[in-house]
């Protein structure tokens, strides 16, 4: 059992909150977190996803009330919809029987409907948490670059092979396409969808462009919007907004978009091995993307991400915005000897950030000059994570 860093986390919103929501994409490891962390008390599992499981809510309000002394684990729970009103009823009863926390931990992999049903029915009494792929701070026990070849997906992650490693992807992949996307919103083709994600892979790291993704589907503006929107509320795709600052110069709108799991981006693009990485166009907005995504995943609660970009040139890959008001500078370079850019040099004029960092695959930290430093991917999420 490889400990997530969520743990802590999860376990301290049970104990503050009547429910939790935990949520994710398909096969990160939710269901694995969730029963280790109930481990040590009187828990029921159901899975909505098991006819059993759901044969015996079949009146949810019965079966429920059976159990308001322990800690219910509903997995796939956005598949009952119909449920969240009377988990809402079930916590005020256990909250008057002088049992008010942890009463209930839902596990989701779709973001939008479950935060939508869940926040009208369940408002004051949950609390939302996202379980990610493994960081570059977790104890997988294997290499930043096979966390970045093969991605975070624990079954991905430590596959005996590269080749089962990518077949396990593409598994994914399909499984998405084929069945999980068709029973969480409108009938969407399977081989239109592929072809829209690939498009995304190919512009990792790039603005948006909706006109031109739409163009290459050949359909509207709209539709590939909501393409868009779907794969963003699967979590298997970030937007990363632009940060606008008061800075009197004209800023880039658009936001960046990378597919957030590195594994899924190489398995979308057929790149089987590291030495097939290194060679391939998309090496740079790969390494860019893993960065982005490990630091965003193991920044503390509060903390946001964003991309600054001007007319006039000046650019920095992350910006990191404080709850207090403070920034983080953060380029990202794949290159052994980093440097920093005039772009970077006039964003920090304009951002003044209380740091500024250059992340690049090396092992050492170093200073690089006028308040920079170089440093490893590993190092700045440890830094960030305890900021």
């Amino acid at each position: 059992m490889i400990v997530r860093s969520l743990t802590r986390t999860l376990t301290e919103a049970l104990a503050e909150r009547p429910a939790v929501c935990l949520l994710g994409p398909r096969q990160v490891g939710k269901t694995t977190l969730a029963l280790d962390v109930a481990a040590g008390m009187d828990a029921l599992y159901l899975d909505l996803e098991s006819e059993q499981d759901r044969a015996r809510l079949a009146e949810p309000e019965l079966y429920l009330e059976r159990h308001l002394d322990r800690l219910v684990i509903l997995d796939e729970v956005h598949r009952s919809p119909g449920l969240f009103p009377v988990l809402r009823g079930l916590i005020d009863r256990a909250r008057r029987a002088g049992a008010g926390q942890g009463r209930y931990l839902l596990l989701g992999s779709a973001s939008l409907d479950l935060l939508r049903q869940s926040g009208e029915s369940l408002a004051g009494r949950v609390r939302y948490v996202e379980l990610s792929p493994f960081s570059v701070l977790e104890p997988t026990g294997h290499a930043s670059d096979a966390l970045w070849l093969r991605g975070g997906f624990p079954d991905s992650l430590l596959a005996p092979t590269d080749a089962a490693s990518q077949r396990w992807r593409q598994d994914l992949i399909r499984t998405y396409l084929e069945r999980d996307i068709p029973q969480l919103g409108p009938r969407i083709a399977a081989e239109t969808l592929r072809r829209f994600w690939t498009m995304l892979a190919h512009a990792q790291g790039g603005l948006l462009n909706a006109a031109g993704l739409a163009r290459g589907l050949g359909v509207d503006v709209k539709t590939a919007t909501r393409y868009l929107d779907l794969l963003v509320d699967l979590f298997l795709v970030r937007r990363l907004p632009p940060w606008h600052a008061n800075v009197g110069k004209r800023l880039v709108k658009s936001p960046k978009v990378y597919l957030r799991d590195s594994g899924l981006l190489h398995a979308l693009l057929g790149i089987p091995d590291l030495e097939t990485l290194l060679a391939h166009p998309v090496l740079g907005q790969s390494w860019e993307g893993f960065a982005v995504e490990n630091l965003l995943t193991s920044a503390p609660e509060g903390v946001t991400g964003h991309f600054y970009r001007t007319s006039g040139g000046a650019e920095v890959d992350l910006v990191l915005v404080f709850p207090n008001g403070s920034c983080w500078a953060v380029e990202v370079k794949r290159s052994l000897k980093p440097h920093a850019t005039r772009g970077f040099h006039a964003a920090c004029a304009d951002l003044a950030p209380a740091k500024r960092f250059i992340v690049y695959p090396g092992r050492e930290r170093y200073p690089l000059g006028e308040g920079i430093e170089a440093v490893t991917l590993p190092d700045l999420a440890a830094e960030l994570h305890q900021a």
